[in-house]
């Protein structure tokens, strides 16, 4: 079963995100409107050191109010290979650069509305960043 979109129409155009609101034609015939955010793509790291720990990252979530626990994550960015993506990001939220990366799997955070999608993976071999001097 499927949804034939009608129209388009982009409403928002913002620096991390875009929102567009589809018009479709559902299989029983009925027209509705899906609010569509449109989000890049994203990695996520369960990241283990050499005792097998999982490195958390303490962050405050605007959306939510809260300062969270998290594995470290963020954006792909353009043009980006996603194990790039996970060594630059392990190493600006942790300081730390895996020798080892690995991926797990991937799936869509929340496909009722977003396009974004999301890769895990497991870094290891974890050794801090050495500091310029």
């Amino acid at each position: 079963m499927t949804e034939k979109t009608l129209s388009s129409q982009q409403i928002y155009d913002g620096r991390t995100l875009k929102l567009r609101v589809d018009t479709v034609k559902l299989p029983s015939g009925r027209v509705t409107n899906r609010e569509i955010v449109e989000h890049g793509n994203s990695i996520a790291i369960v990241a283990l050191d050499t005792h097998d720990n999982v490195l958390l990252v303490r962050q405050f979530r605007k959306p939510v109010e809260k300062e969270l626990l998290e594995i470290p994550a963020g954006g792909i960015e353009a043009g980006e290979e996603p194990v790039a993506a996970v060594k630059r990001e392990l190493r600006e939220e942790t300081g730390y650069l895996p020798q080892s990366v690995e991926r797990i799997g991937g799936f869509y955070l929340s496909p009722g509305y977003s396009t974004e999608y999301l890769e895990l993976f497991l870094a290891s071999d974890l050794t801090p960043e050495k500091l310029a001097a």
